[in-house]
């Protein structure tokens, strides 16, 4: 099962492969469930790495998440995907460990397009100086949890679906 970088994998609810799917044609129409990653990264002083998204992203653009997030390819590795994509959108490597996985769906109304996920949660630590890509990442930062926490109450709007599904079960991570 090949696909190419606009392709996803489609998956059931076991996240067993059940065939590949146009990327944008699975995010419409209520969204197919596919293979999705999302990497979030600490540093030493316990400050979780955030990014804002382009808002040229084709869906949730703009909004504050994670690190970075995608989807492997077909035959790629959940991690190898993740550690490409972070060094693709911060210019860094670290080693990443699964945490946990959990399935979501939420549609953005700006696009109209729907995020119908299997999402592998990896987490790494990282205290450099990120490098973040100007066609990925409009503007990033370190942030205390617990100042988080407080702002993602205050303003959810400004925040990722996922970011805000997975956030709380990150922090019992680490």
């Amino acid at each position: 099962m090949a696909t190419s970088a606009q392709q996803v994998i489609l998956v059931d609810e076991n996240d067993q492969p059940i065939g590949i799917e146009d990327k944008l044609k699975a995010h419409q129409n209520g969204g197919r469930l596919h293979r999705a990653f999302s990497v979030f990264v600490f540093n030493t002083a316990g400050q979780l790495l955030l990014q804002r998204r382009s808002r040229r992203k084709y869906h949730f653009g703009g909004l504050w998440t994670n690190a970075c997030c995608s989807h492997p390819n077909a035959g790629e590795s959940i991690e190898q995907a993740a550690q490409s994509r972070l060094n693709g959108e911060f210019g860094f490597d670290v080693p990443l460990a699964e945490a946990f996985s959990f399935i979501y769906r939420a549609s953005d109304a700006a696009s109209g397009l729907t995020e119908h996920e299997f999402d592998h949660v990896l987490i790494g630590r990282f205290d450099g100086q990120p490098r973040p890509n100007p066609e990925e990442i409009d503007d990033w930062k370190w942030v205390v949890p617990s100042d988080l926490r407080e702002d993602v109450a205050r303003h959810p709007q400004d925040y990722t679906p996922w970011f805000k599904i997975a956030l709380e079960q990150v922090l019992q991570h680490v």
